[in-house]
């Protein structure tokens, strides 16, 4: 999990956020830029537009399992196995933040943004690890 974690923190000290963070890295190991998509990301941060609801690591990660496998173009097909993957995820999260009270960015957050340094890279390096392993499981990658 730490491989991913100084990437991480070098990424939001540049302003980035967590479902951002996640499809960056991605498309960095890629070798591909899309600043329209990292932009559109935003709006999953914080809790989905920063309402502190739905973590953005779980629509974050959805969005990058979506990526790689779910429909895209006129002449494409989603990949057969696309949404048990994205139920595996789900299910994952769910047990994964229960610790924290639920997949609301305000209870892994425990009410306090003082928390998010310490608990969201390693939300998000779960969360990429899980997305990259069920990707791997899949033959995605």
């Amino acid at each position: 999990m730490s491989d991913y974690l100084d990437d991480m923190l070098a990424l939001y000290e540049q302003g980035y956020d967590c479902a951002q963070i996640l499809m960056r890295l991605v498309l960095d190991a890629q070798g591909k830029s899309n600043p329209d998509l990292i932009r559109a990301l935003a709006g999953l941060n914080g809790g989905i537009g920063g309402s502190g609801n739905t973590c953005g690591c779980l629509t974050g990660g959805a969005c990058l399992l979506a990526y790689y496998a779910a429909k895209g173009a006129d002449d494409e097909t989603a990949h057969g196995d696309y949404r048990e993957m994205a139920l595996q995820f789900t299910e994952w999260f769910k047990e994964y933040t229960a610790d924290y009270g639920g997949t609301e960015c305000y209870q892994i957050l425990d009410g306090d943004n003082r928390n998010k340094i310490q608990r969201c890279p390693i939300v998000m390096a779960a969360t990429l690890e899980e997305c990259l392993t069920l990707l791997d499981d899949h033959a995605m990658l």
